[in-house]
C-alpha cells in the first residue's frame, strides 16, 4: 500500500493493480479495499484499478469524526490527482462508496468519466437511517464476530445466505485484524446519514449505472431507483438479491461493470 497526504493532513492509503484506463474503487461502511477482491481480480485484466482505504479504515488514518461524504470525496480526488495519468477515471462505489462517488462527480467533475453506483442512495430514508443507527450502537457492544453476523444477516438476501451459510460462518470466525475502530465506524455512519446530493445530481452529465437489489433491506430498492431518477440518463440494473447483490451474482455484476466502464 502507498499513501497520499491530503490537504487536511490525513493519510489515505491506496494500491494499484492491472493496466489500462483507470478505475477508482470506493468501498462502503467499515470495509477496506480488500472487500473489492472478487471484482478486481476480474477487472484488472482490462483496467488499471486504483483501490483506496477510506479515512477510518484499513491502512488510512482515522482522524476524529464526524466524517462527511464530501470530505471523503475530496480524499479520493487527491488520490486520483496524485496517482492518475491526467485523464478522467471510471469510478465504482458500493453503498457508502457510492455516496462518496456521487460527491466526487459533483465536486470534481473533471476527474470522473463514468460511474457505477451500487446499493447506494442520494438521501437516507427512514429504513436506512435506522439501520445505520443500529449498526453504530451494535459496533460498541458486540464482539467482532457477533457484529459481522448481524451485518451478514442485513446485507445478504435469505436465499444467498442459505446457500453460503458455512462460508459466511467461517468468514466471521476468522481473525478480524485491527478492524475499524468504534470511533471511526461511528464517524463513517455520520457521513452516511448526513449524505444528501438530491439538489445537485440533476447537473451530472456523465454516464451512470445504478445497480439495486430487490431484496435489499439495508438500502431498500426504492432508494436506488430514486437515486437513478435524479441522474439524467442513468441506467438501472436490478438484481434479485440484497445489499450484497454484487457478490450474490458476481459474474453478472463483473461483466456488467466491465462493459459499462469501456
Amino acid at each position: 500500500m502507498r499513501d497520499v497526504l491530503t490537504s487536511d493532513g490525513t493519510r489515505i492509503a491506496w494500491e494499484e493493480r492491472g493496466a489500462g484506463d483507470t478505475v477508482l474503487f470506493i468501498m462502503g461502511l467499515g470495509a477496506d479495499h480488500t472487500a473489492w477482491e472478487k471484482h478486481v481480480v476480474y477487472l484488472e485484466r482490462r483496467y488499471r484499478c486504483v483501490l483506496i482505504d477510506n479515512r477510518g479504515t484499513g491502512a488510512s488514518d482515522a482522524p476524529p469524526g464526524p466524517y462527511r461524504t464530501a470530505r471523503m470525496a475530496d480524499d479520493a480526488a487527491e488520490v486520483l490527482r496524485a496517482t492518475g495519468d491526467g485523464r478522467p477515471a471510471g469510478v465504482m462505489g458500493i453503498s457508502m462508496g457510492g455516496a462518496i462517488a456521487q460527491q466526487l462527480a459533483l465536486r470534481h467533475p473533471e476527474l470522473v468519466r463514468r460511474m457505477v453506483l451500487t446499493a447506494s442512495w442520494a438521501h437516507v430514508n427512514a429504513v436506512s437511517a435506522d439501520v445505520f443507527a443500529e449498526l453504530r450502537e451494535l459496533h460498541t457492544v458486540l464482539s467482532p464476530a457477533a457484529f459481522q453476523r448481524r451485518l451478514q444477516l442485513l446485507i445478504w438476501s435469505p436465499p444467498a445466505y442459505l446457500a453460503r451459510a458455512a462460508e459466511l460462518r467461517d468468514a466471521r470466525a476468522a481473525p478480524q485484524g485491527s478492524g475499524t475502530s468504534t470511533a471511526a465506524f461511528a464517524a463513517q455512519v455520520d457521513a452516511c446519514i448526513d449524505h444528501d446530493t438530491r439538489a445537485g445530481l440533476a447537473d451530472l452529465s456523465l454516464p451512470v449505472l445504478v445497480t439495486c437489489g430487490e431484496m435489499d433491506v439495508f438500502t431498500p430498492l426504492a432508494a436506488g431507483l430514486d437515486l437513478a431518477d435524479l441522474i439524467p440518463g442513468a441506467v438501472v440494473e436490478r438484481f434479485a438479491g440484497g445489499h450484497a447483490h454484487h457478490w450474490e451474482e458476481l459474474d453478472r455484476y463483473n461483466r456488467l461493470c466491465e462493459e459499462f466502464l469501456q
